[in-house]
């Protein structure tokens, strides 16, 4: 009976296992899927323009539009155009990172998971994707959170006595009514983790639209409502001679930080690119654009708020958008609706790009037998609901502190990754070995953990260590809060430098001696040890390593190799 009973189980844990390539090992069942396995041309659609509408969408949200409040306000706060300058140059360098770590996905048609066993060896990466699995789950209920707030106002929009919904939580960090809101947008925002990736860019297409034209609608409502541009574009800066410097620096820095996990992840998307040059311009040149935009958008609705409603400017547009419900005709309630609507899709789009499908091409890595981006974005959805993330935002929490602080901290495997492919290897990389369990493997180095990756990790977090502490409100020198003002670079500069270093003096294996970028050879590779490297055509299965360049030009390539 018992021995029954074990048939059962073990035929029920298979039926939930995902589909994987016949002839696979056990070892590689933990390495590979079809989720996680370089992207075949059928499923490459990623052209230019989606990449535009994908980044114009995504700079149309809550964090962007206020991002210039914190360097404005305050005792030595800086100017608006002087803030703006900031998110201009901030987003610009962002730009540049997107595109290096962006150029791997997008010419090997890999996810971030398997570009990090590289770098951090095959199951030394998993730590770097725990990281970010379980920071996507969290920032997935946080801005969930936000989204439901938007659901409130659309919905006090239609019903005014929405807003006095009987209370029947006993927690002071939140109320049936917000419960509710949240709850609603985080139902509807299900079917959208659903559509494999390759199709969810109609959904950021939909947003680029539809967002901006409500931002800009908004815009011009509350400049006609304040019969001007208000006070802040005419206030001078506070801050001068060095403290404008650091605040400046600050500024830039927020900006980046701001980006620090897309910068990270990137590769999940660029690797559905038709072509590499598809995933470069088009997102240099609309990062700082579309987000310069947002950010100018809310300082001018913000400045607008203080004409309007008198004393300090309304930087959360949610919270203006409330205190045009009162005392609104229908047409002004009609356009909040709209207008909040437009930032719930806005919130929409944010979650699914940097945290559900994140987390879901994470955890496929985490546990590929199992799990694919579907149904880790979906656990990523119930951890975002079951951690009740109105108790982390609550005023007299610190966690926002926390989440924000961390997020520099994934600089240092940005650093990791770039200086590897870059530099060390020089665009060449062994996509079979990315999958390969074996310990004579290339990215298997020490028990698959790769040293030189982890002590230059370290190196860039320890630079921080003490200003990151002095950020969550501890008393550290002052020496350490400027190298923390830098903190991005800080992390960048010393993994990148270390990681170069301990390459150059202890080689590592499968680089190139000349720059060496293949991924576009690469067709529908088959991973099973043994695998006929010719190519057969998709619907068989099978494929080969390169495509059908011929044995003769492999062996040349091959002989151009060499440890670094």
């Amino acid at each position: 009976m018992e021995k029954l009973k074990q048939l059962k189980v073990g035929h029920y844990v298979d039926k939930l296992a995902v589909p994987a390539e016949p002839g696979l090992t056990n070892g590689q069942l933990m390495l590979t899927n079809h989720d996680l396995k370089p992207v075949e041309p059928e499923r490459r659609q990623w052209g230019p323009w989606n990449f535009v509408g994908f980044w114009v969408a995504d700079s149309f949200n809550i964090n962007t539009w206020m991002i210039s409040s914190a360097m404005i306000s305050g005792d030595e706060g800086i100017s608006w155009w002087q803030s703006w300058l900031c998110v201009w140059i901030g987003y610009s360098i962002a730009g540049c990172f997107i595109c290096l770590t962006g150029r791997i996905g997008a010419t090997y048609h890999i996810s971030f998971p398997v570009v990090s066993r590289s770098s951090f060896g095959i199951w030394g990466s998993l730590w770097p994707v725990f990281n970010r699995a379980a920071m996507a789950c969290i920032w997935y209920g946080v801005q969930a959170w936000i989204g439901g707030q938007c659901v409130t106002l659309m919905l006090r929009s239609i019903w005014s006595s929405y807003n006095d919904l009987p209370n029947s939580f006993p927690s002071q960090s939140t109320n049936t009514r917000d419960y509710v809101s949240f709850f609603l947008f985080w139902f509807f925002s299900l079917p959208a983790i659903w559509f494999p990736v390759h199709q969810i860019r109609h959904l950021f297409t939909v947003k680029a639209y539809f967002a901006p034209a409500a931002g800009i609608t908004f815009f011009i409502w509350a400049i006609l409502k304040a019969h001007g541009l208000g006070p802040i574009v005419h206030q001078p800066g506070k801050a001068t001679g060095s403290a404008l410097g650091w605040a400046m620096v600050k500024g830039i820095m927020s900006s980046i930080a701001n980006f620090a996990t897309l910068i990270v992840n990137d590769p999940d998307f660029a690797r559905f690119a038709i072509k590499p040059k598809d995933a470069l311009w088009s997102q240099l040149i609309t990062i700082p654009v579309g987000f310069a935009v947002t950010s100018f958008i809310g300082i001018i609705v913000s400045s607008s708020s203080a004409v309007i409603y008198g004393g300090t400017p309304v930087w959360n547009p949610l919270d203006l958008l409330g205190k045009f419900l009162d005392g609104a005709n229908s047409g002004e309630r009609f356009g909040v609706f709209i207008i909040s609507a437009a930032f719930a899709l806005a919130q929409l789009g944010t979650n699914i790009a940097a945290n559900s499908i994140s987390a879901g091409t994470d955890m496929t890595a985490l546990v590929p037998r199992y799990l694919n981006i579907r149904r880790g974005g979906y656990i990523c959805a119930i951890v975002g609901l079951a951690m009740c993330p109105w108790n982390l935002l609550s005023s007299s929490n610190n966690f926002t502190t926390y989440l924000s602080a961390y997020s520099v901290f994934l600089s240092s495997i940005a650093g990791v990754m770039i200086c590897d492919y870059f530099v060390v290897r020089k665009g060449y990389l062994q996509i079979r070995d990315l999958y390969s369990a074996r310990p004579s493997g290339p990215y298997y180095f020490t028990f698959g953990f790769h040293w030189r990756g982890y002590t230059a990790y370290i190196c860039g977090i320890l630079i921080n260590i003490v200003g990151f502490v002095g950020a969550i409100g501890r008393k550290v020198p002052a020496g350490a809060t400027y190298v923390y003002n830098l903190n991005f670079f800080c992390g960048f500069i010393v993994a990148s430098g270390t990681y170069y270093l301990l390459c150059r003096f202890s080689p590592i294996p499968a680089t190139s001696d000349i720059w060496m970028e293949i991924g576009d050879e690469i067709r529908n590779p088959s991973v099973a040890y043994g695998a006929d490297d010719d190519m057969e055509g998709t619907s068989k299965g099978s494929s080969d390593r390169y495509g059908a360049k011929g044995d003769e030009e492999i062996g040349i390539r091959e002989r151009k190799m060499g440890n670094y």
